[in-house]
């Protein structure tokens, strides 16, 4: 006799309109605003609103993964976005359109945002570089474009801005990057980015390479580290025996006995440049 939640034993058209949402989500091929898909559900802009607590609710139990993520990723893990998304891209990338149309970001500086959704129509993705840098933070991926942009191999890499978590379009994106180019990350040195790396390396390609995420970079800049929490440490502890994360082990448990994580706002730019 119990309301099975997040349905109600007493709004069959809530149930009903929920059950609409849910069934609709399964057409969604790419990143599709909330008002979009209220009206196109439910001829009604803000319906979706009423619903969108028992869709998230719907989907952290059915995707035990999804648990850790805030409202707004689990909802753009669903093609299900506030507003169109845009990826930041930096560097001589190429895409070629299901339509055979090419592509050419190389004469974009020093970034361009790229729309998410039209990476859905994308067939191919060429970069003519010797590797992709994907970069966890905004304010990062730009500091480290203007610090090497004066490097002696300014096009040593293409860089992309994942944003924190990355989108299910940024790894579509990623996952037509040709498999003799390889693939980077730099995040930052706590749980967030060593579970970015993980989640790259599930549902891209398990080649993806941490980048300034060892020891060695912790201790340059230690005195810009930052105390872990009793959450960190717990999803630290839990990340250490990810199969994803064998590599990453002695990094992550060197983090554990310091107490300590590092951002990558901590790391200096002339690091940056000596690296690319």
């Amino acid at each position: 006799g119990k309301s099975p939640s997040p349905f109600s034993l007493s709004a069959s058209d809530f149930n009903a309109d929920l059950l609409s949402a849910l069934l609709a989500l399964s057409t969604l091929q790419s990143e599709t605003p909330h008002r979009v898909f209220s009206v196109r559900v439910f001829n009604d802009t803000k319906r979706f609103d009423d619903l969108r607590a028992a869709l998230v609710r719907f989907a952290r139990q059915a995707n035990p993964e999804w648990k850790s993520l805030t409202n707004e990723d689990l909802l753009r893990e669903l093609n299900l976005v506030a507003n169109p998304g845009y990826i930041h891209l930096s560097g001589n990338w190429q895409f070629t359109t299901v339509d055979g149309e090419v592509l050419s970001l190389n004469g974009f500086s020093p970034s361009i945002g790229f729309p998410a959704a039209q990476i859905s129509s994308t067939q191919t993705v060429s970069v003519h570089a010797d590797s992709v840098l994907c970069i966890e933070n905004l304010t990062s991926f730009h500091e480290f474009i203007r610090a090497t942009s004066h490097s002696p191999h300014p096009m040593f890499f293409a860089t992309i801005c994942l944003m924190g978590n990355p989108s299910p379009a940024i790894r579509r994106l990623l996952r037509l990057v040709p498999e003799e180019t390889k693939i980077h990350l730099w995040s930052d040195m706590d749980y967030g980015g060593f579970n970015i790396l993980s989640q790259l390396r599930k549902q891209v390609s398990a080649r993806v390479e941490p980048f300034l995420m060892d020891i060695s970079t912790f201790e340059k800049h230690a005195a810009l580290s930052r105390p872990l929490t009793q959450a960190d440490i717990r999803n630290l502890k839990r990340l250490a025996f990810n199969p994803n994360l064998r590599d990453a082990q002695p990094v992550i448990e060197y983090l554990l006995s310091r107490g300590l994580k590092l951002e990558q706002e901590g790391v200096e730019q002339l690091q940056l440049i000596g690296a690319a």
